[in-house]
């Protein structure tokens, strides 16, 4: 469990960094589409070079691996990742983060209707400290201009991520999870390039490729890679509660490189999320003790 919550908290930074990313890209002039194509691309390039020299047998795959990983990297993720991305074109960040972070209850209502999982009273504890600190995080972003469009891309976002993650446990449970990053990865590239067009690529100068590169290393190598390392070790439903540390990240992000104003209700928000967090893994080292491990 501490090595999955590990992974997971690795992950849920380096997610928390995508909105950032993104909405330095707007700023620059990028579009979505665009910055979602430097995102891909930079990120398969960055990992596929990694393994070339680490691990070359990671760049071998079966034909049903490859199969299962073009369905995810080709339907499922890439329309998560336009909706995310989109939806912080016309509602703050905040919000838009918000409305995704109601993730993990879903995720935990289909782990429990597909994987059987159960919902025991430290689960919905933990779920309700999780949501409960997301909305003290962002307590002001319903109290701005919605744009109708921006919520709807933002809750598209959030049943397809949740439906993301329940998909990569089913299908990818054997797999090992650099292999499948890479290839959900290349096909990710792939359908943004056919999308975007080489010509998006003009658009890389000075102030654009450290955005890119970031969105490659950071947002997509860094955040894919150990998600799926979390849900090889815990699962999709605990994965989604511990990444919950993500709105903390972006909180600390956009205050520093945003300069958006933090006030001392998100920070009690982010204590509630740790405490959401922590509570899962101090029940399961009591019981490791009452086994006598």
């Amino acid at each position: 469990m501490i090595q999955g919550l590990a992974y997971s908290v690795i992950s849920a930074i380096s997610f928390g960094m995508l909105v950032i990313f993104v909405k330095l890209g707007y700023r620059l002039g990028l579009d979505a589409v665009t910055m979602l194509q430097y995102r891909f691309t930079f990120g398969v390039t960055i990992l596929f070079l990694w393994l070339l020299f680490r691990a070359p047998d990671q760049l071998r795959a079966k034909r049903k691996t490859v199969f299962r990983c073009g369905l995810i990297g080709i339907f499922i993720y890439p329309l998560q990742s336009i909706c995310f991305a989109s939806a912080a074109k016309y509602i703050p960040a905040s919000t838009t983060a918000l409305i995704l972070y109601f993730y993990p209850v879903a995720v935990t209502l289909l782990s429990a209707l597909f994987f059987g999982m159960r919902i025991d009273r430290t689960v919905v504890v933990s779920l309700m400290l999780v949501l409960g600190g997301c909305t003290l995080v962002f307590y002001d972003a319903f109290l701005q201009q919605m744009n109708p469009t921006g919520i709807a891309l933002a809750f598209g976002a959030m049943a397809t991520f949740s439906v993301y993650l329940i998909v990569v446990q089913a299908l990818l449970r054997d797999e090992q999870p650099l292999r499948a990053t890479l290839y959900v990865l290349l096909f990710a590239c792939i359908t943004y390039n056919v999308a975007g067009g080489p010509q998006a690529y003009s658009q890389l100068t000075l102030q654009t490729m450290p955005i890119a590169f970031g969105l490659g290393l950071i947002a997509c190598v860094f955040a894919v890679t150990f998600l799926y390392l979390a849900i090889e070790k815990v699962g999709s439903a605990y994965a989604s509660i511990f990444s919950s540390i993500e709105p903390v990240a972006t909180l600390a992000a956009a205050a520093l490189l945003l300069e958006e104003n933090v006030v001392l209700l998100q920070v009690g928000g982010a204590a509630l999320i740790v405490a959401g967090i922590v509570l899962p893994n101090l029940q399961l080292l009591r019981a490791g003790k009452a086994l006598g491990h």
